[in-house]
């Protein structure tokens, strides 16, 4: 399954409580594209679509499509603040090989 770090939860608590609108989750997604073959996705979301698993962590829902949910699988999401700039950090145990900037992978 996902995990995220506790640095990963806070950033997202934070983005929701400060979003414009109702929010219900976080959608993570693996979309083609990127340097490497395939790219992470994430965005704010008020619903899970139909057919999304639903997974919740420390009170975080995850929302993920089943293409998604098995590249993803045992992944860790972590949220790096760093003086070249913040952001999510993926470890993905599926993925061959990534490239440097670390959101797309193959």
């Amino acid at each position: 399954m996902i995990n995220l770090t506790d640095s990963a939860l806070n950033a997202v608590r934070t983005a929701m409580a400060g979003a414009a609108g109702p929010v219900g989750g976080l959608r993570i997604m693996v979309e083609t594209g990127g340097c490497a073959g395939n790219k992470y996705s994430m965005g704010l979301v008020n619903d899970a679509d139909p057919s999304d698993m639903v997974v919740e962590r420390d009170g975080i829902k995850l929302y993920m499509d089943s293409k998604s949910r098995e590249l993803l699988a045992g992944t860790t999401i972590d949220f790096v603040v760093a003086l070249q700039g913040s952001g999510f950090t993926f470890e993905n145990p599926n993925a061959t090989s990534s490239c440097s900037c670390g959101k797309s992978f193959s």
